[in-house]
């Protein structure tokens, strides 16, 4: 017996502003899993035009990057939201995958998924932004709602101000606890919100740590020192690469779906944890 997986490398993801097209051409070569040009939050709205126009510039071309490339683009319910997707269409290289800010429900990720069935756009990936009360409560529904959904991202600043709590770690442990069992549900990656003390090393990795501890496979960050850290920590150890080896193996070669590995019983949810282990680890190696 045998598992398919899609699993990809998203440790990592990086933030570059949608107004500096230079630091997105710096930013595939740093270390990251995926490099998002940020469209939304990193531009003030008297300059979305530019924005837009300076990045669509940017897709007249492909590059020669394992890095998968995104876009944030503004919320499909405003003008600007409809600007970005409009510009996608006549895209000569389109991004990998396109991040989804201030979604409420699953309808809206199934209507954007229609209207991107074209030849030129049916590729897209969404990573969908949980950052507001609605799409809390309908984690797991946003997360199965189509097949371009690969992934999830924990939207902290707004979605704590719409808690009414504090940003800290304790305070959005119910949220993040709540993702964890959405992005399982579907089989996809999520990321945690970027940690924005830029020089507090010691508190990126605690907290980092923490996240992967719960069930992250991923973080978001704005500046590339915190790329390594992450990276490292969302990395399986060759200890739990050899692991994944000897269980897969174990199941493979068995008829039964149960299989004993180091005097543990191991069925298939922890079979296929493996797996994504696996495939994770085979990504990065090629790198």
């Amino acid at each position: 017996m045998s598992i398919e997986t899609n699993s990809k490398a998203r440790r990592s993801l990086l933030f570059v502003p949608g107004l500096r097209p230079d630091m997105f051409l710096k930013a595939l070569g740093q270390p990251a899993d995926i490099v998002c040009i940020d469209l939304e939050d990193a531009v003030a709205l008297p300059r979305k035009d530019e924005s837009r126009n300076l990045t669509m510039d940017l897709f007249s071309r492909s590059y020669d990057t394992q890095s998968e490339k995104m876009v944030r683009i503004n919320p499909i319910t405003t003008r600007h939201g409809l600007s970005d997707l409009d510009a996608l269409f006549d895209l000569e290289c389109p991004p990998d995958a396109l991040m989804l800010p201030k979604i409420k429900s699953a309808n809206e990720i199934r209507i954007l998924d229609e209207l991107l069935s074209t030849e030129n756009t049916r590729h897209l990936n969404f990573c969908v932004i949980i950052e507001t009360n609605s799409a809390l409560e309908q984690a797991i529904d946003i997360a199965r709602s189509c097949s371009r959904v690969t992934s999830l991202i924990l939207g902290g600043v707004d979605m704590s101000a719409d808690l009414r709590c504090k940003r800290d770690w304790q305070s959005m442990l119910y949220t993040r606890s709540r993702l964890v069992h959405a992005a399982a549900s579907a089989g996809i990656d999520l990321l945690d919100v970027p940690y924005l003390d830029l020089k507090d090393a010691e508190g990126l990795e605690r907290e980092t740590a923490a996240s992967s501890d719960l069930g992250f496979t991923g973080r978001a960050a704005v500046h590339p020192n915190h790329l390594s850290i992450i990276n490292q920590i969302f990395t399986p150890s060759q200890d739990e690469i050899e692991r994944a080896r000897r269980v897969c193996k174990a199941f493979e070669n068995s008829d039964t779906g149960l299989v004993v590995v180091d005097d543990e019983l191991i069925e298939l949810p922890v079979v296929r944890s493996m797996y994504r282990v696996l495939s994770i680890a085979k990504m990065i190696e090629s790198r």
